[in-house]
């Protein structure tokens, strides 16, 4: 009788999930090396705890994704993030997507952790609030709080880049 492989079912969880874990992991970080980093040391935390996690491999790695991020949050408090990589374009993707990207990456950075995080769990993974407020571990009205604040001053920040970007525009007419 053939014994069975320690980690069973990690390697179709990586294919299945990777890259939409890795593209969450990326929206945390700000750039796709730290979101490479990052969901790495969230698959060693997984790993580590493999036996303990019974059914749920998945939320236990995005929970381990965010809680990771935070930390990460809290040791650079004082430093700033310098957010210069970025893929180029795809064919399908021209140059207006790219900066799109670029901005969204850029905006989020600005905003304090937990608003980050609210965000990125609300509206790029598409979880309601009490599936994001269990995730954080937090109450379901600091999500609404923190979802509030943070698209309010995710707009303020975007719509002063717009201002810039006019004020530059009718500079050079």
């Amino acid at each position: 009788m053939r014994r069975k492989k320690r980690f069973d079912g990690l390697d179709i969880l990586v294919v299945e999930r990777g890259s939409a874990l890795l593209a969450t992991a990326v929206l945390l970080t700000g750039s796709r090396v730290a979101g490479e980093d990052l969901f790495q040391l969230a698959l060693e935390r997984l790993m580590r705890n493999w036996n303990r996690v019974q059914d749920d491999k998945e939320g236990y790695l995005r929970r381990t994704l965010y809680h990771l991020a935070v930390d990460r949050w809290r040791l650079r408090r004082r430093r700033p993030e310098v957010l210069t990589e970025f893929e180029p374009p795809s064919q399908a993707d021209g140059i207006e997507g790219l900066h799109l990207r670029q901005a969204l990456i850029q905006g989020l950075a600005m905003l304090p952790p937990r608003q980050r995080a609210v965000l990125v769990l609300r509206y790029w993974e598409q979880l309601n609030e009490s599936e994001t407020a269990e995730v954080l571990g937090c109450s379901v009205g600091t999500v609404k709080s923190s979802a509030s604040r943070g698209l309010t001053r995710l707009r303020k920040i975007t719509a002063n880049w717009a201002l810039e970007d006019a004020g530059m525009n009718g500079a050079g007419r």
